[in-house]
């Protein structure tokens, strides 16, 4: 399977720098530099891609476009740092990682497949809600660093919610994996099945 090359990615988004320079964005020529490397490495990759058929052709060109997208993100996160871009990095590698596990599923079949999608679709969900709950934080945080004791109290609230949301999203995100598990039986073993998975996770 095609990869990016790493160390291309890397100079060409500027993470080479120091601790330091690294809170500091990047300069307009620096920053086209780094989208014209991108650009190239993912045509590099796609074309890559070509020599595969069938399937393995496209998960290859499924790992070519997610990684061109997270490098994308991480770009730009570099070049106007903010709480609001480090969120869209973390939702660009959650999206890039489920379109590959879902290409992947497509190399089996019937409920076996099904489960799959619905695991990939649990972890990508999981991926989201704690990427949220980590921008709802840090937002929070921000704003109780610059007022009071009382802000910083309602911060934690809020960052308390985020979780709490995070948590709920995942809960269900499993659950639904766990139902489609019960699609493979029959009968009271099913009804057996689906019993347990809402006794699990807490659903009616």
């Amino acid at each position: 399977m095609n990869k990016f090359n790493s160390s291309a990615i890397a100079i060409a988004i500027g993470l080479v720098f120091s601790a330091g320079a690294m809170a500091q964005s990047m300069s307009k020529d620096q920053y086209k530099s780094g989208k014209d490397g991108i650009a190239a490495e993912y045509k590099s990759a796609k074309a890559a891609c070509g020599s595969l058929s069938g399937n393995a052709k496209d998960i290859c060109k499924a790992e070519a476009s997610g990684k061109e997208k997270v490098a994308k993100a991480e770009l730009e996160a570099q070049y106007k740092p903010s709480v609001d871009a480090r969120y869209k990095v973390r939702v660009a590698k959650a999206d890039a990682d489920y379109s590959v596990a879902r290409e992947k599923c497509d190399d089996t079949a019937g409920n076996v497949k099904d489960v799959c999608v619905k695991e990939a679709k649990a972890a990508a969900v999981a991926a989201k809600a704690d990427a949220k709950a980590r921008m709802k934080t840090a937002n929070a945080d921000e704003t109780a660093a610059a007022t009071s004791a009382k802000a910083n109290n309602k911060a934690n609230e809020k960052g308390a919610d985020a979780r709490k949301d995070a948590a709920s999203d995942k809960r269900d995100a499993d659950y639904a994996v766990a139902k489609e598990k019960c699609n493979a039986f029959a009968g009271d073993a099913k009804s057996n099945c689906l019993n347990e998975a809402k006794a699990r996770f807490g659903k009616s």
